[in-house]
């Protein structure tokens, strides 16, 4: 089983189905890796019920990284945003579907550290109205 999920990550890492940028967006925000120079940029675009309807990532590293960026980003388009706020490390895990040692744990648990900063509004584009 575990060949069928690397052959996922390496399918989504030379064709991601997310690769891009979103103008406008809800929300954007990016981060690396310091250890390994993995760079990711998150857009979001969610309506006025607050259901993520069009998602975005940008980037470069290694091929957990960016396979975790498209992953990640398909499993949230039409979900709240509520929801989205409550993924965590074992939902990252679950669709990666392989065990990863301490250093490829980061490059994969990158983009969810994006996502979430992004969602909590660490960099949110839509100003309060005066």
């Amino acid at each position: 089983m575990d060949d069928l999920y690397r052959e996922v990550i390496i399918e989504r890492y030379k064709s991601p189905l997310f690769r891009g940028s979103l103008d406008p967006h809800t929300y954007s925000y990016e981060d690396e890796n310091p250890l390994c120079g993995d760079h990711i940029k998150i857009d979001i675009r969610v309506n006025e019920s607050g259901i993520v309807t069009d998602v975005a990532f940008d980037g470069h590293g290694c091929s957990i990284s960016q396979a975790s960026s498209d992953l990640l980003l398909e499993s949230i388009v039409g979900k709240p945003i509520e929801a989205v706020k409550n993924l965590n490390k074992q939902s990252v895990m679950d669709l990666l579907g392989i065990e990863l040692g301490p250093v490829r744990l980061k490059c994969a648990l990158l983009p969810l550290k994006v996502l979430k900063a992004g969602v909590y509004g660490m960099v949110a584009d839509d100003t309060e109205e005066e």
